[in-house]
Order: C-alpha cells, then sequence, then structure tokens
C-alpha cells in the first residue's frame, strides 16, 4: 500500500468537503465508526458460537 503524505491528505480531505459538505462530514464519520463497530462485533459473536459446547459435569 503506497504511503500517503500530507499533500495526498489534503487533496482527499477537500474532495470530501465539497462532495458532502462541511456540516455532513461528523456524521459521516460516526455512522462508519458505529457500522465498523456493530461489524466487528457481528465477528465476535461468530467465532465464539463456532466453539464447541462444555459438556455439563454431573
Amino acid at each position: 500500500m503506497p504511503n500517503l503524505g500530507i499533500q495526498e491528505l489534503l487533496v482527499i480531505g477537500g474532495i470530501l468537503v465539497l462532495l458532502f459538505g462541511a456540516t455532513k462530514l461528523p456524521a459521516l464519520g460516526r455512522g462508519l465508526g458505529e457500522a465498523m463497530k456493530n461489524f466487528k462485533s457481528g465477528l465476535k459473536e461468530l467465532r465464539e458460537g463456532d466453539k464447541p459446547a462444555e459438556k455439563p459435569d454431573r
């Protein structure tokens, strides 16, 4: 993956501001963060569901 410098990040940020507007960017970031959190918790639940069930002691 290529390294991104300050100039490239500024250009990307400028394009995002032009596309979405400065007021919408925080809401987009918040939504993206929540989506990533939900995705990770879903993966964690799937991994825990794959474990074999423990046998109860008699």
